[in-house]
C-alpha cells in the first residue's frame, strides 16, 4: 500500500521535509520513494505541493498519513475533517500514599452530620 507522507531532510535542528509517495513498509529515512510531490519547511511554514499529482495518487489508492491529511485539508487539495494527531491528555495519577489520607478524610466527613442528625431527634424525644 502506498502512503503520502513527509520525509525529513535537512541538518540537525534545521528540519525540512519532502512530501513523497512511498511504500508504507519503507522506512521514512531510507531515501527511497516513488515520487516527490513537494516540500515543507516548518520554520517558515512554506510548502510547495504538486496538487495534480497528489490528486492522482489519491485516486489510485495512496493513503495520506494523518499529518499529511491535515496539511492537504489546510491547502484545500482535499475536503473533510482534520484528524487529531496529538495524543490525548492523560492526567497523572496520585500516588497511593497521598490517596489513603484523602479517602479516610472523605469517609469521616459524611459520618459526622449523620451522628448529629441521629442525636438531635433523640434529645427532642427525651425533653418531651
Amino acid at each position: 500500500m502506498l502512503k503520502i507522507r513527509m520525509q525529513r531532510i535537512g541538518r540537525i535542528n534545521q528540519a525540512s521535509y519532502r512530501i513523497v509517495v512511498t511504500e508504507h513498509t519503507a522506512s521514512p529515512k531510507a531515501g527511497k520513494f516513488v515520487e516527490k510531490l513537494g516540500t515543507y519547511n516548518p520554520r517558515t511554514k512554506a510548502r510547495t505541493l504538486d496538487e495534480a499529482r497528489v490528486k492522482y495518487w489519491l485516486s489510485v489508492g495512496a493513503q495520506p498519513s494523518a499529518t499529511m491529511h491535515n496539511m492537504l485539508i489546510g491547502a484545500g487539495v482535499i475536503s473533510g475533517k482534520k484528524i487529531n494527531v496529538l495524543p490525548a491528555y492523560k492526567a497523572p495519577e496520585a500516588p497511593a500514599e497521598e490517596a489513603a489520607p484523602v479517602a479516610a478524610a472523605v469517609a469521616e466527613t459524611p459520618a459526622a452530620p449523620e451522628e448529629a442528625a441521629s442525636e438531635a431527634p433523640a434529645e427532642d424525644a427525651k425533653s418531651e
